[in-house]
């Protein structure tokens, strides 16, 4: 895939050589004309590298090196100065530029200095991956993303990992819920004690309690000996409750009391054991439905949810998929495989509705099925192949959007649109949130964020 560099320079002449020395080597240009010109593109096109004159009328270089690094702090910016005013080039660099060139300068130069701070990007991706990995387990180191709602994610792991407070973990399936549980482990003061998992939606009902705490012998039919459950085999280390909101109503007064005096009582038995177990808890479901209906205690999940992390589904963070296709090509032993430009824009255009899990299953076949080392577009399955047929822009005009010629504020728009979601949907938070395609905590904030309110507040 080709780097993004953008151009920023008044100087249409230098523009244009640049323009073109940078192309021939390889790279997609954006050009730009003026600091004002290049922050909106900027903003628009996230590019990999800036290159910006730095005296420049109106917003001049060192305002839009300030505005990148504020805006995107990883992007790296290279300033072209005069020569003799190397002086103002160490004071970029001091800001946060990564290099810097004067003119005159040959082409050799410029081609070196932008290879160069590329590499280093590359090597700075990496290094972060590895640091928001730091796990032996093979399967914690799956959680990719450089997304800023990954990025969110990790900052939370971080910060509650070594604690002892419960967690609790929403997400569509395929997000890699049970990953972030072992991140958690992985990082506490618990990673030499036991990981035990349990999907509680995969065990029958009337199992399900004796697995969770055990029981002793002659508890029930076919108890021939006494059995530790998973709250045992977990002590001094995490038990993962998978798939917690299809937890019987039933045994679910059982659970809280667990998490609550640190003690559970095996089936059959009339002495409580106290525990060691921290207890790290996901589930699917859309948990303020499940609340409404009564299918799940409230105060079990206040109990659970006293550190929330939502993990968004993998078409609200579509700029994770080229890191995550490249991972998923080393890991499986194919690391010299890419992708062209039009097969990850149509990857990305498709919806995943088996998230990450579903992604990793289409790269395991393409390596399998592929002819060379560059996977194209006749190569994807016809539904992801046809999702990147109709372009978005056809597809906004069809649907919504009829802007006035005069111009029209983004902030009025996106408060009209979210208003008239809730107004479709009764005002029930949760459906609006669905039929928007975002968390509900999303459009709790977006309504607070414009002051809209139920009709009878």
């Amino acid at each position: 895939m080709k780097k993004k560099i953008l151009i920023i320079d008044d100087d249409t002449s230098l523009r244009r050589v640049l323009e073109y020395n940078l192309q021939e080597t390889g790279y997609h240009v954006i050009p730009a004309a003026s600091g004002e010109e290049g922050l909106l593109l900027f903003a628009e096109e996230s590019p990999d590298l800036v290159i910006t004159d730095m005296k420049m009328p109106g917003i001049d270089g060192m305002q839009v090196l300030k505005a990148v690094k504020e805006s995107s702090p990883e992007t790296l910016v290279i300033i072209i100065t005069a020569f003799g005013t190397v002086d103002i080039a160490v004071e970029a660099m001091k800001a946060g530029a990564y290099d810097y060139i004067t003119k005159p300068f040959n082409r050799d130069e410029l081609l070196l200095t932008v290879a160069k701070a590329l590499q280093f990007l590359e090597l700075a991706v990496e290094n972060r991956l590895l640091k928001d990995q730091i796990s032996s387990n093979a399967d914690y180191r799956t959680i990719v993303g450089s997304s800023r709602s990954m990025q969110r994610v990790f900052e939370i792991v971080r910060k509650v990992a070594d604690t002892e407070v419960s967690v609790l973990i929403t997400g569509e399936s395929g997000t890699g819920k049970e990953l972030v549980a072992r991140s958690i482990h992985q990082q506490s003061g618990r990673r030499n004690g036991p990981f035990i998992t349990i999907n509680c939606a995969a065990i029958p009902r009337d199992l399900l309690e004796s697995e969770l705490f055990g029981h002793i012998k002659g508890a029930f039919t076919g108890a021939v000996k006494d059995k530790a459950g998973k709250f045992q085999s977990a002590v001094g280390g995490t038990l993962f409750l998978d798939e917690v909101g299809e937890l019987p109503l039933e045994l679910q007064p059982k659970l809280l009391r667990a998490l609550q005096e640190k003690e559970i009582e095996p089936v059959g038995g009339l002495k409580p054991q106290k525990i060691d177990v921290r207890v790290v808890a996901a589930t699917n479901l859309e948990v303020d439905k499940a609340l409404a209906d009564a299918t799940f205690r409230e105060d079990l999940y206040y109990r659970l949810a006293v550190i929330p992390i939502h993990l968004p589904a993998l078409r609200e963070r579509p700029e994770d998929i080229p890191l995550l296709l490249r991972y998923f090509c080393k890991k499986h032993g194919a690391d010299k495989v890419s992708f062209d430009t039009e097969t990850i824009t149509a990857i990305s255009s498709y919806k995943w509705p088996g998230n990450v899990r579903e992604l990793e299953n289409l790269v395991v076949r393409l390596l399998i099925m592929r002819n060379q080392d560059e996977i194209t577009l006749n190569e994807l399955p016809d539904k992801i192949r046809s999702g990147s047929a109709l372009p978005i822009k056809a597809s906004i005009q069809e649907n919504i959007i009829n802007l006035p010629h005069e111009g029209y504020s983004l902030e009025q728009l996106e408060r009209e649109v979210v208003v008239e979601s809730l107004e479709r949907n009764l005002w029930n938070q949760t459906a609006a949130a669905k039929f928007l395609r975002i968390p509900r905590h999303t459009l709790i904030y977006r309504m607070e964020k414009y002051g809209i309110l139920p009709p009878e507040k």
